[in-house]
């Protein structure tokens, strides 16, 4: 179908200010693809059907709206960790903030600094956001893959015991900035992706990961501090037989916030878990949009989304489980849920299955409500006070998303955080 007149020009609008960034010829090759599939697609507007509970306004405009700075004397999540430091700067490589790319394992290079006619990202840049665009259309991945300027390349060949951290700072009110990352992890790898940090006043990323068979891969990703960010992201992920991957995402703040995940299990055995918690106050969009597809047989499928809102913020959920004809044996879970604080705050959930085959065990459930009097009533009775038993009950509901952390230590500086985030706002 021909696209309007309106998203053509939108695109060209958007597009007008950007280059495609220099590299060696496959590099470009692929850019260049990634430019004419945007401009086949356009990008989203409000009558998009994946689009219609998120105005994509903001992400699409020419220009990044300001965002202030968020200025805060809190630790950075993930501080006290031993870990691998990998710092972006409104969207540029920080060398000097920056740990050695180097680690027993694992192979890193820099997006930017690709100059080599061979190299191992070689048809997988790009390659799982072409996949992921149907059936439903991701304009904006197709946007990232061809502008952009930074990210990491990581390729894993044994199992990293020390995890690599992506830390994002936003240190410029009007930075506006593209990211993408390649994650590629080999036969029987293993490793910890982590990010943290709000990175721009506008984010647009993209993270491809390819798991090959008996691979596991943890990603735990924390969203939070300038309120007045706006981001777009997306994970691609494709996994082999006896894989795994297992991502997890907490955001608190953030205007505007939409992270998409697409799935595909074609190995055998292969097992897929996405969850997420949010904490959202007064002027909060977040949106989760998930696709998840099983084309193998005997595979394990979860998804599990928990958002508190309160002052009138806005949640959203979207997910799909596809069961392709012949992956017999698949499990497929999905829950969406909100907890309302006040009355002026909203959920809107799209829950979906398609299975066209015949020996499967999927399901899917949405619910939001406000907090349970009775359990409030009952901790007040034994002299909790209010504000606290309402932050026992927020936590408590919060719960299943984060034990989908396997690492005991990271799951309690989640919990410690989101309790944190709770306290700050009290009364």
């Amino acid at each position: 179908m021909a696209l309007t007149q309106t998203k053509l020009d939108a695109t060209e609008a958007r597009i007008s200010g950007l280059s495609l960034p220099k590299g060696p010829g496959w590099l470009t090759e692929a850019r260049e693809a990634a430019l004419v599939r945007l401009r086949a697609m356009g990008l989203p507007g409000r009558r998009d059907e994946y689009w219609k509970y998120t105005r994509p306004d903001t992400l699409v405009a020419p220009e990044a709206t300001p965002a202030a700075l968020f200025e805060t004397e809190e630790t950075c999540v993930f501080g006290e960790v031993d870990r691998l430091q990998i710092v972006f700067v409104d969207g540029v490589f920080d060398a000097v903030a920056s740990d050695e790319l180097t680690g027993e394992g694992i192979e890193i290079t820099r997006l930017a600094d690709v100059n080599a006619d061979i190299h191992w990202a070689q048809g997988l840049y790009g390659a799982l956001e072409i996949n992921g665009q149907k059936p439903v259309e991701r304009p904006l991945a197709a946007l990232n893959s061809a502008f952009a300027t930074d990210g990491v390349l990581i390729r894993v060949t044994g199992k990293v015991t020390k995890p690599v951290n992506l830390t994002y700072f936003h240190r410029s009110e009007t930075s506006d900035e593209i990211l993408h990352h390649v994650v590629k992890l080999e036969e029987g790898a293993e490793m910890t992706l982590l990010e943290n940090g709000p990175a721009a006043a506008r984010l647009n990323k993209v993270l491809e990961v390819d798991v090959a068979d008996r691979a596991r891969f943890h990603h735990i990703r924390t969203q939070g501090r300038d309120h007045e960010r706006r981001a777009a992201t997306h994970i691609f992920a494709r996994l082999g037989r006896e894989s795994l991957f297992k991502s997890f995402t907490m955001t608190a703040n953030g205007v505007m916030t939409r992270n998409e995940c697409v799935i595909e299990l074609t190995g055998d055995d292969a097992v897929a878990h996405v969850a997420g918690v949010c904490m959202g106050d007064g002027d909060f969009h977040h949106d989760d949009t998930v696709f998840i597809t099983h084309d193998a047989v005997n595979c394990e499928s979860r998804q599990v989304f928990k958002k508190v809102l309160r002052n009138g913020a806005t949640g959203v959920f979207q997910g799909k489980i596809l069961v392709k004809e012949g992956a017999q044996k698949t499990d497929g879970y999905q829950i969406s849920q909100s907890l309302l604080l006040d009355e002026d705050s909203q959920f809107l959930a799209k829950p979906e299955l398609e299975i066209y085959a015949d020996d499967v065990a999927c399901s899917h459930g949405s619910t939001s409500g406000a907090i349970d009097e009775t359990a409030l009533f009952y901790l007040r009775s034994r002299g909790v006070p209010e504000n606290e038993a309402t932050d026992l009950l927020v936590l408590a509901f919060l719960v299943e998303a984060v034990e989908e952390i396997e690492n005991e230590g990271l799951r309690e500086e989640i919990a410690s955080r989101l309790h944190g985030w709770l306290e700050r706002r009290r009364g």
